[in-house]
């Protein structure tokens, strides 16, 4: 692995240069991967590993949407997709990309389905760190490996394709047959990803966890809709709080922090702009540190894992989610964003 320098601190990263992608194809030309799920991660990961070449049939209850989806992706019934447990027994390499309330369901039959020697693969520490309450205790003999892309589904397809990639944690939690760690890699590489970096389970589920509640989701949704509402609060209209808030960050800002970081980005932007955004960041951190705090020690007390099964289990999941979802659709704010994307240029053509 390549020694780099994260901000003063050397870390190991894994690089397609360093372990290519004939490097992954010879790693894994005996192997058959079964990607169990394909909802969030399992489309963009099947579709990047077979574009790349590796043999890879999916696993899915028949009949239902995301079947439909495999088979307009091109798997095929009966060849390279088939019901779960027989997309499992099939394979060497058992990408287990259920939702997580659906891992625990399903454990006891992929379980059963598992030979000495097969790899059992996760993009998330989940159902491995808090096995308290999932009870996804691995057989002794088989590899449990896992790569962890930083983004959604779409992004690792989307990323592949536009010629990029995705960066992706990984890690080993069990390596019985002493080539864990070299199947590991070559997963990470066949699915496109821009360069892997080294965790645990444990590490892997408690930054991801955090992330999600915190600065990529939660956190980004809780700031935005207050700042909107505090200045419709003051008269400005939708069109303009809209675009201060949500279109400005997403359109131009966050680009420039992307391409450069953030002081490249404050480089970039007015001498008002610049002093104000020194001034007040110091005053958000300490604000938001509580917080944080708060939610770290929620996630690694297993409290978010608990409100997690217990919600999702729940037979009327789907349709309680979507009414949540709709509340934040249908809110002014989020209605503005439709007519702020539709008066894009690329939109009026």
């Amino acid at each position: 692995m390549a020694k780099i320098n994260f901000g003063g601190t050397l870390e190991d990263v894994v690089t397609s240069e360093e372990f290519t992608l004939d490097m992954a194809r010879k790693t894994l030309k005996n192997e058959t991967v079964a990607v169990l799920g394909y909802g969030v991660q399992g489309p963009g990961q099947a579709l990047n590993m077979k574009d790349n070449g590796i043999d890879v049939i999916i696993g899915q209850r028949e009949g239902g949407a995301s079947w439909e989806k495999a088979i307009a992706d091109g798997f095929i019934p009966g060849q390279t997709l088939f019901p779960i447990e027989e997309a499992a027994r099939r394979a060497t390499i058992v990408k287990y990309l259920l939702s997580d309330a659906g891992q625990v369901s399903c454990w006891p039959a992929i379980k059963a389905c598992l030979n000495p020697g097969d790899a059992l693969y996760f993009s998330h520490g989940f159902g491995i760190v808090y096995k308290d309450q999932t009870h996804i205790i691995p057989p002794e003999n088989v590899d449990v490996i896992l790569v962890a892309p930083k983004g959604s589904g779409k992004t690792v397809r989307r990323n592949f394709l536009a010629g990029s990639g995705i960066n992706s944690s990984f890690a080993v939690f069990q390596d019985y047959t002493g080539r864990a760690e070299e199947r590991t890699k070559a997963i990470g590489i066949a699915i496109g990803s821009g360069y892997l970096f080294p965790t645990t389970f444990e590490k892997e589920v408690y930054s991801d966890l955090t992330g999600e509640r915190g600065v990529l989701m939660g956190c980004l949704a809780g700031v935005m809709e207050a700042q909107y509402n505090l200045l419709r609060k003051h008269g400005h209209s939708p069109s303009e709080a809209f675009n201060e808030t949500v279109e400005e960050l997403t359109q131009s800002l966050i680009r420039l922090v992307a391409e450069n970081g953030m002081d490249w980005m404050y480089g970039n932007c007015s001498t008002t702009a610049q002093r104000g955004a020194l001034d007040w960041a110091p005053k958000f951190k300490k604000a938001v540190e509580p917080v944080f705090d708060e939610l770290y020690q929620s996630v690694i007390s297993g409290n978010e894992t608990e409100i997690v099964l217990r919600v999702n289990s729940n037979p009327d999941y789907r349709k309680n989610l979507q009414k949540e979802l709709d509340v934040i659709k249908n809110s002014e704010m989020w209605q503005a964003g439709v007519a702020v994307r539709s008066l894009r240029p690329e939109n009026r053509t």
